[in-house]
């Protein structure tokens, strides 16, 4: 009886690490922060490639290059330099554009020029897709806008590290909206 116990106990235990091991991503990073500004500063703070370049990339990184054709169908190109001086680029192209509530974009790892790398050119970890889903949701309440980032795709190893990548954009753009208020 303990050795069936044991088998059965063996085979959820085995089943279990199978299930988690396979998931090679997480279901969707999330990122909120709600800004005293209007979603109308908001949404040209974020599009704008001039201001996208003072918050793109997490904390230290600059944002020399942004290229961007902001329409649906319209491609992207944005640079992110370590404070070291190394340069990762991401390219896209934008899927969903409602004006002043949603940007949906697929984005991938790219090199100077805007072609797909795989993320081992930046040595980055894990399994990635070809490409991520981002999705940027923004709504306005008595003044103030909440923007909600989600992006899926994202290999678990560095799902933890995207998030907080996220967090530190956010705080970038806090500071730019609280810089320029209009």
């Amino acid at each position: 009886k303990n050795q069936s116990l044991s088998s059965v106990v063996f085979a959820v235990i085995l089943g279990f690490a199978i299930f988690f091991y396979s998931r090679k991503e997480i279901p969707v990073i999330r990122a909120e922060r709600t800004v005293a500004a209007s979603v109308d500063t908001v949404w040209k703070h974020w599009t704008e490639p001039e201001s996208i370049k003072q918050w793109w990339g997490p904390q230290y990184f600059t944002a020399p290059v942004i290229k961007s054709d902001f329409h649906e169908g319209g491609s992207f190109l944005f640079s992110m330099q370590s404070p070291e001086g190394k340069m990762f680029w991401n390219g896209g192209r934008y899927q969903v554009i409602d004006p002043k509530k949603k940007i949906i974009a697929k984005m991938f790892f790219a090199d100077e020029n805007g072609k797909p790398v795989p993320a081992s050119n930046y040595g980055i970890p894990g399994t990635w897709k070809d490409d991520v889903t981002l999705s940027i949701e923004f709504s306005e309440k008595d003044g103030k806008t909440t923007i909600r980032v989600r992006e899926d795709g994202v290999p678990t190893e560095m799902a933890e590290m995207g998030r907080l990548g996220w967090e530190q954009q956010l705080d970038k753009f806090e500071q730019l909206l609280k810089a320029n208020p209009q």
